[in-house]
C-alpha cells in the first residue's frame, strides 16, 4: 500500500500491489480530494488506497463528499454490508488531524462515512440529522477562553439530539471526566486512539445517547402522567354534606385508559337552609375535551347551586354555559338533578335527557323512580323547559343515581345490554347479600364490567345517597 514514505507511481505505472487495471475504488485523475482528519482523500492522495484491506469511496464533482462530506470508509469485501453506515462529524481545526484514514480502514464490519469542520460554525452547516456522532477536539478555542469546554458547551446547545465525543490529550484527563459530566457520551486520547477503539467508542455513543434519550423521554411522561393526575384528581368533587344526616358514596371509572376524568360528571352540596342538592351528568363523548366541558358544567352547577338557583332557572344556565363552552354545536350533555328536603323526606327531581335514579326504600326492593316528563338534554333545543316533579322518599331510602354507561355494558348473551331493568335486577340481587354504601357500588360496577366481557368502553360515575331514617328531622 501507499504511505507518506512511499514515492507515488510513474505516469502509466500501477500502484503498488494492485494490477495495471484501476479497479472501480481507485481515484481518477482530476477529480478534487476530500479534507478528512488526516489529509485529502482524493485524486493522487497517498491516503486514498491506505489500509490493510480497507476500502475508500472517491467523490467526483457534485457527487457526496466534494465539499468536505460524505467520505465513507470501512472493511473492504466483494459481499454487500449488512451493517448500516455511520456518519461521523469531526471536528478540529488541526489540518493534519487527530487520527489517520487508515486507522478507520482497519475497523472490521464497520463503515463509517466522515464530515469534517474546522469550527462550530463550518459543524453547524454539515450538522443533519443523519449524523449519528460527533467527535470534537476539546482544543478547539470556544467563546469563553477562561472555559476550556466552552466548545463542547456550544456544541452540545447545538446539537442536543447527537451523541458527543470529546478527545483530548492523555495529559488532560480531568478536563475529558470533566466533559462527560457536562454532557458528551464518551472521551478519548489523541495519544492512545486507534481504529479499533474508535470504531468501538462511536458505537457506544450513539447507543448510549440512545439510552440517554429514551430514558429522557420515560421520565418526562412519567412526569406528565403525574402531573395530569394530580390535576385530574383535583378536578374530581368533594361533596359538601357538613350538618347533613344523608351518607354519601360514588364510584367513577373513566372510557378512557389511563386517564381520571371522562365525559361524566357528579356532585352534591348542602346549602344553608339544610337543603341537600346532587347531581349527576354525562358529556356525549368520552375524550379530554368532553372531561374539561364535564368539569366546567360541574363547577358552574354548584356555583349557581350555592347563589340559590334551581330547577328550571338552573338548567336554563347551564345550556347557555355549555354552548357557550363547547367546541361543537353537536355537543350536548345529560343531567339528573335532585333536591333533598331538610327532612330527608321528599325531593324534587328534574332530568335533561338522562335515565331516572334507582331508590330502594326500607323493606322494599328497589325501582326506577317514575318519570314521564323530563325535558331534552343540555344544548339540544334552544328555550327549553324542564318540569320538576315532587318524590316521596320515606324515612329510610338508598337514591342510586348514574350515568348510562353503566347500563348500556353487554350482558354476553348475544348483543344483549344491561339496561335498566338488568341494572335493577343485578342491585335487588346485590341488596339481598346486605351490601350498601361503597361496597355495594364497588360490586354494581365490577359486575357490570364482568357481563360485558372487560372494561366498559363508557365513562361510568354512579352516587349513591342513603338514610337510615334514625335521625330527628329539625
Amino acid at each position: 500500500m501507499w504511505s507518506p514514505r512511499t514515492p507515488p507511481p510513474g505516469p502509466g505505472e500501477p500502484a503498488p500491489g494492485t494490477s495495471g487495471t484501476p479497479g472501480p475504488l481507485a481515484p481518477s485523475p482530476g477529480l478534487p480530494g476530500t479534507r478528512v482528519p488526516g489529509g485529502l482523500v482524493g485524486a493522487g492522495s497517498p491516503d486514498a488506497l491506505a489500509g490493510a484491506g480497507g476500502a475508500v469511496v472517491p467523490t467526483a464533482p457534485g457527487a457526496p463528499g466534494a465539499d468536505g462530506t460524505g467520505l465513507e470508509v470501512g472493511s473492504h469485501s466483494t459481499a454487500p454490508h449488512t451493517a448500516a453506515a455511520l456518519n461521523l462529524l469531526v471536528i478540529e481545526d488541526d489540518p493534519v488531524g487527530p487520527f489517520t484514514v487508515s486507522e478507520l480502514l482497519h475497523t472490521a464490519g464497520t463503515r463509517v462515512r466522515i464530515r469534517t469542520a474546522r469550527n462550530l460554525t463550518e459543524a453547524e452547516r454539515l450538522l443533519t440529522d443523519d449524523v449519528n456522532c460527533i467527535l470534537l477536539d476539546l482544543a478547539l478555542p470556544g467563546r469563553d477562553p477562561d472555559d476550556e469546554l466552552a466548545a463542547l458547551r456550544a456544541l452540545l446547545r447545538l446539537a442536543p439530539r447527537h451523541a458527543v465525543l470529546a478527545l483530548t490529550a492523555s495529559t488532560h484527563a480531568e478536563r475529558a471526566a470533566e466533559a462527560v459530566r457536562v454532557g458528551a457520551q464518551d472521551y478519548l486520547f489523541r495519544d492512545e486512539l486507534d481504529g479499533r477503539l474508535l470504531s468501538r467508542a462511536i458505537r457506544y455513543a450513539v447507543e448510549r445517547k440512545r439510552a440517554d434519550t429514551a430514558q429522557y423521554k420515560l421520565a418526562e411522561s412519567r412526569l406528565r402522567a403525574q402531573e395530569n393526575a394530580r390535576l385530574e384528581r383535583g378536578l374530581l368533587p368533594t361533596p359538601l354534606l357538613d350538618g347533613s344526616d344523608l351518607r354519601f358514596a360514588a364510584r367513577y371509572r373513566p372510557g378512557r385508559s389511563r386517564a381520571l376524568l371522562g365525559g361524566d360528571f357528579y356532585d352534591t352540596v348542602r346549602t344553608p337552609d339544610g337543603t341537600v342538592h346532587a347531581m349527576i351528568g354525562d358529556v356525549c363523548g368520552h375524550g379530554p375535551d368532553e372531561a374539561a366541558l364535564g368539569v366546567e358544567l360541574r363547577i358552574a352547577w354548584r356555583a349557581l347551586t350555592l347563589a340559590g338557583l334551581c330547577g328550571d332557572a338552573l338548567l336554563t344556565t347551564l345550556q347557555q354555559v355549555l354552548e357557550h363552552e363547547r367546541d361543537d354545536d353537536e355537543i350536548f350533555a345529560t343531567l339528573c338533578t335532585v333536591d333533598i328536603a331538610p327532612d330527608g323526606r321528599r325531593a324534587e327531581l328534574s332530568l335533561a335527557g338522562h335515565p331516572a335514579p334507582l331508590i330502594a326504600r326500607a323493606g322494599g326492593p328497589a325501582s326506577l323512580l317514575a318519570y314521564e316528563s323530563g325535558g331534552p338534554a343540555l344544548g339540544l333545543l334552544p328555550q327549553t323547559r324542564w318540569p320538576r316533579r315532587r318524590v316521596e322518599l320515606g324515612d329510610a331510602w338508598s337514591l342510586l343515581m348514574y350515568t348510562d354507561g353503566l347500563i348500556e355494558g353487554r350482558t354476553g348473551v348475544g348483543n344483549q345490554r344491561l339496561g335498566q331493568e338488568g341494572m335493577t335486577e343485578m342491585v335487588n340481587r346485590l341488596l339481598t347479600t346486605g351490601l350498601g354504601g361503597e361496597a355495594l357500588l364497588e360490586a354494581a360496577v365490577t359486575e357490570a364490567r364482568e357481563l360485558n366481557g372487560g372494561e366498559l368502553t363508557d365513562d361510568v360515575a354512579v352516587l349513591l345517597l342513603e338514610r337510615t331514617g334514625r335521625a330527628t328531622a329539625p
